[in-house]
């Protein structure tokens, strides 16, 4: 693993030349030495990664000796690591990690599969980390914020669920506190001023560890669900749900789950992304949303378990 400024001149000699690519026009133009020294390079577009990873099982090698390099965001990175997971452990290639977002991804071992793949096989962890804050904090104000609440959240969750151990714990709560504190100070025109970056590469770092080690619960299912059935992008919905799902698990024991809430709620104003309406869900997708959500059995992980009922009102809570 490899943070901070320079990060990425310092570890691309690791990465030697003739890896495969896979990023976005964006992400390219920040790091352009990395496609020239590449053998082949895909840009992943917007979609579902089971079915992006699944479009190019054919294309890419994923086997022993292959390194797959993931500069983007969660999505180019997820699918990176559905690629090497649809292989067998012991026919495994390696994903080298190296994001442009908050999203953490590069810190865990969960993904969707490929679609067509087995996907009874164990995910895939990126075997080299490179997280340099001038790119892993790049975005826009407004995407920046969106990310830093899904880093919140998996800061407030990891500690939430039944999986929760002390040292991830602290590591969340040191993340809570650098997102806090690199909002810190700013006026409420989000013209005024910049967070700090950097503050914000760590604690995305920080929190990826946290929810990796404790596992996803009450707010990442309805976060993804909302996602996947009402068309809000992945950093929206979990800026316009985090609020309301804090409460929840504030209910629940949550450590300083509460005390967050006022920070979650800046974080959605900034993205904008403050009530679920304006994406265009309507209560009949929140209603479908409710239904998805009470199905997954990863609600188990936050005891105690939501029912349906519960989660229609949350959904309610933030439309």
């Amino acid at each position: 693993m490899h943070f901070g400024h320079d990060a990425l001149a310092v570890a691309q000699p690791s990465l030697g030349e003739g890896y495969t690519l896979l990023t976005t026009p964006r992400a390219r133009a920040a790091a352009p030495a990395l496609a020239e020294r590449a053998g082949a390079v895909h840009d992943v577009p917007a979609g579902r990664v089971d079915e992006l990873a699944g479009a190019l099982l054919e294309d890419i090698d994923a086997g022993p000796g292959a390194l797959i390099v993931a500069l983007g965001g969660g999505r180019v990175i997820d699918t990176a690591k559905a690629l090497v997971a649809a292989r067998e452990p012991g026919a495994r290639g390696r994903v080298a990690a190296i994001p442009t977002t908050l999203s953490a991804a590069e810190m865990t071992a969960v993904h969707r599969r490929a679609a067509g793949a087995d996907g009874s096989l164990p995910g895939v962890r990126p075997a080299i980390v490179i997280n340099d804050p001038a790119l892993s904090a790049s975005q826009p104000a407004v995407e920046l914020a969106a990310s830093a609440a899904n880093a919140l959240a998996h800061a407030a969750e990891g500690p939430a669920t039944r999986y929760a151990s002390p040292v991830p714990a602290l590591a969340g709560a040191e993340a809570a506190r650098l997102i806090g504190a690199a909002y810190a100070g700013l006026g409420s025109d989000d013209d005024d001023g910049e967070p700090d970056r950097d503050m914000l590469a760590l604690a995305a770092l920080l929190s990826g560890y946290t929810i990796d080690s404790a596992g996803y619960g009450l707010h990442h299912v309805m976060s993804q669900t909302l996602a996947r059935f009402a068309g809000v992008g992945h950093g929206p919905s979990n800026a316009a749900m985090l609020p309301h799902t804090l409460v929840a698990l504030a209910r629940r024991g949550a450590p300083g789950a509460g005390e967050l809430v006022a920070l979650a709620t800046d974080l959605a104003r900034r993205a904008r992304s403050t009530r679920l309406r304006d994406h265009g869900v309507d209560e009949a997708t929140l209603d479908t949303c409710a239904d998805r959500a009470s199905e997954r059995p990863d609600l188990d992980h936050t005891p105690p378990r939501a029912d349906r009922d519960e989660l229609r009102a949350i959904y309610a809570a933030a439309y």
